[in-house]
């Protein structure tokens, strides 16, 4: 079902969506989409710390971007109010200098297009080529988006201090994104959060044997379980 945010460059827009965010760690669904992208880019700046939730889903796309990027599909979503940032416009540097970009092409009218290839303009090729090579088997070493269940020992856990245990622990290829706490029962909560990781550098179940549940941090946390695991 498609969603439709209006004005989110307004104090109300932006408080509307940091209250839809509340509960969610994405626009729609459970991993970030093309929604989250629509969302992103409507919006002209990084939101205040006033938007505490919008914020956590700000910086967390925001990173992903710089990391992997984003490729899930998603259901559809329409911003209102504003003016429609594209995908490839996140992604893609700005437009050269008009008066430049004449002046280039003033100057192509000088080149022999029909040529014969030269030693240096071969070696560039294959140079291009070589590069292209290497980043397409950088970008096949993989990453996977990870939503986990961190449960504490009971009620009287603080869960402040829970979270801030689990995103003390910092390594490469480890990226923690955003998270929620949420009721279990009798009056205690968990808490879930999402982490983008680099296969090659980072094990989950490593992660939580080695780290999240050995001290110091299992004063807080009891245990942890893998709820969702996408590769990106």
């Amino acid at each position: 079902m498609a969603v439709t945010f209006y004005d989110v460059n307004s104090p109300s827009g932006l408080k509307k969506l940091d209250d839809y965010l509340l509960t969610r760690s994405y626009i729609t669904g459970y991993q970030a989409s093309k929604d989250d992208l629509t969302v992103y880019g409507a919006i002209f700046k990084a939101p205040s710390a006033e938007y505490v939730n919008l914020s956590r889903w700000f910086n967390h796309i925001d990173a992903l971007l710089r990391i992997s990027g984003v490729s899930g599909k998603g259901c559809g979503v329409t911003v209102e109010g504003s003016a429609p940032i594209t995908e490839e416009a996140i992604a893609t540097p700005p437009v050269a200098d008009t008066k430049a970009s004449a002046a280039e092409e003033d100057d192509d009218d000088d080149v022999d297009l029909f040529g014969e290839e030269t030693e240096e303009e071969k070696k560039a090729a294959e140079e291009r080529a070589s590069a292209i090579k290497a980043s397409g088997k950088k970008k096949e070493s993989g990453k996977s988006s990870v939503l986990l269940d961190v449960k504490p020992w009971d009620d009287e856990t603080d869960m402040k201090k829970l979270e801030e245990a689990v995103r003390s622990v910092q390594m490469e290829g480890l990226f923690w994104g955003a998270s929620k706490l949420v009721p279990v029962g009798y009056g205690i909560k968990k808490l879930q959060i999402m982490l983008t990781i680099v296969d090659d550098l980072v094990s989950v179940d490593s992660l939580i044997e080695e780290q999240l549940t050995e001290e110091p941090i299992n004063e807080f946390v009891q245990s942890c379980d893998i709820v969702a695991f996408n590769k990106i």
